[in-house]
C-alpha cells in the first residue's frame, strides 16, 4: 500500500478527513472485500498522480461502522470525496482509475 494513503478510523474521521486542508478522497472497504482489493492498486496510483490536490485515506467498515452509516455507505468499495467539510461526491463499486480521474477532475 502507498506511504501517501491515510487510515482513518471514527474517531480520526473529523480531524483527519472534515478538517483537513485538502479535498479527502475516502475509500470505505474491508478485507473481505473483492473489488475493494481491485481497487486498491489504482488508489495507490491515484495517491501518487494527485499527492498535490487530494489526500487518499481508507477506512475499514468492520472495525469503523459509524462514519459509513453516517453517510449511508451501503455497499463496497464507495469512495466519497469530502472538501470543506462537506461530501461533494461519490464513486461506488470497483471503478477504473479514468473514472476516479475523471471524477476527481470534475470535482477539484
Amino acid at each position: 500500500m502507498s506511504q501517501q494513503i491515510i487510515h482513518v478510523t471514527d474517531s480520526s474521521f473529523e480531524q483527519d478527513v472534515l478538517k483537513s486542508e485538502r479535498p479527502v478522497l475516502l475509500d470505505f472497504w474491508a478485507e473481505w472485500c473483492g473489488p475493494c482489493k481491485m481497487i486498491a492498486p489504482i488508489l495507490d496510483e491515484i495517491a501518487a498522480d494527485y499527492a498535490d490536490r487530494v489526500v487518499v485515506a481508507k477506512m475499514n467498515v468492520d472495525d469503523n461502522p459509524k462514519t459509513p452509516m453516517r453517510f449511508n455507505v451501503r455497499g463496497i468499495p464507495t469512495l466519497i470525496l469530502f472538501k470543506n467539510g462537506q461530501a461533494e461526491g461519490q464513486k461506488i463499486g470497483a471503478v477504473r482509475k479514468t473514472d476516479v480521474a475523471a471524477f476527481l477532475d470534475g470535482k477539484l
